[in-house]
């Protein structure tokens, strides 16, 4: 287990490395986990950008990789008020709304790398106040620490958070992972429960009223990932394990595991018919949350008191392919 340096784009990148996984984190431009390898099986499990995709990813570095969300979704106009502070985001997509946050490609500092037998990490952080562009339009202040740990099949990812300013504040995370599909949709089956699912109005901010699965149902139990055109906000409520399985025909997959504590809804969305992705998207809460009329425990929205860290966690894990006796 070891974490070697290499470079994208002339940007330092750093690799942790297990023997069947080599995952690329490139924190300079965001923080973001923009290759996973499976060295077994020789493939990629994400959609890495390529080299010539720099000015691509610099537009929309949420194309790619594991890319964070603060907050994830849509936000009416960008604007909304909390604890007596006024936030007003960039208003960056349709209809003068913001989209996917402020996190986009700040650098991030390396404080911590380790090595051992079992594993081995990486630490990251930011100081939210060293980017303008973000304290302009969120003017309470953040520190952000990621964790990458590393460990045989198993990947985890911890994000802790923590208010450096006197008042409280809204905080809303979600990822937007993009697994691969590699051109055989027809391979892959997606388990992952939910219990119901949120109408959007027509600038796709959610109304708030929750309707039946219908055919969203089968999703408890395996839906085939063939012929789909997905961008659809799925709720969890009291379903568990808080866990995607995307599972190949022969046995192969990916179990994509979030914080039951925390983290509220799925969004599933395929970039048109599906082919080539399928990006499964945790999120701690409802896009738009912070204008929402529901409460918090509908939401997810967490409120971030001063002085006091909230931790997040994840994991991926490979599912090993049938063995044939």
């Amino acid at each position: 287990m070891k974490v070697t340096k290499g470079t994208w784009n002339n940007y330092d990148t750093y690799i942790l490395k297990s023997k069947q996984l080599e995952v690329t984190l490139l924190p300079k431009l965001g923080n973001n986990v923009i290759g996973i390898r499976d060295l077994q099986e020789n493939r990629d499990i994400l959609r890495r950008p390529e080299e010539s995709d720099l000015d691509f990813y610099l537009q929309k570095p949420y194309h790619f990789g594991m890319p964070m969300l603060m907050p994830p979704g849509r936000i009416r106009r960008g604007h909304f008020e909390y604890d007596g502070v006024e936030y007003q985001f960039d208003q960056n997509t349709a209809n003068d709304n913001h989209i996917h946050g402020l996190h986009r490609t700040q650098p991030w500092r390396v404080s911590d790398i380790d090595e051992n037998d079992a594993g081995c990490q990486i630490v990251t952080e930011l100081l939210t106040t060293d980017d303008p562009n973000w304290i302009r339009q969120y003017p309470t202040p953040l520190k952000l620490e990621m964790t990458l740990q590393l460990q045989g099949t198993s990947l985890m990812q911890r994000l802790k958070i923590t208010n450096l300013g006197e008042h409280s504040a809204p905080f809303g995370f979600g990822l937007h992972t993009w697994f691969l599909l590699d051109g055989e949709p027809e391979r892959w089956t997606l388990k992952i429960p939910v219990s119901d699912q949120l109408l959007q109005d027509e600038e796709q901010i959610p109304t708030g009223e929750v309707v039946p699965l219908d055919e969203w149902e089968e999703l408890n139990t395996g839906m085939n990932m063939a012929n789909r055109n997905w961008d659809n906000l799925l709720r969890i409520g009291d379903k568990r394990p808080v866990s995607a399985e995307l599972k190949r025909d022969d046995g192969y997959g990916l179990r994509y595991s979030a914080d039951p504590d925390y983290f509220k809804y799925w969004v599933l969305y395929t970039k048109g018919e599906s082919d080539q992705f399928l990006c499964i998207e945790p999120y701690t809460s409802l896009p738009d949350a912070p204008n929402s009329s529901h409460p918090q425990q509908f939401t997810g929205l967490i409120e971030l008191h001063p002085g006091e860290p909230v931790e997040l966690s994840l994991q991926l894990d490979v599912i090993e392919k049938f063995t044939l006796l």
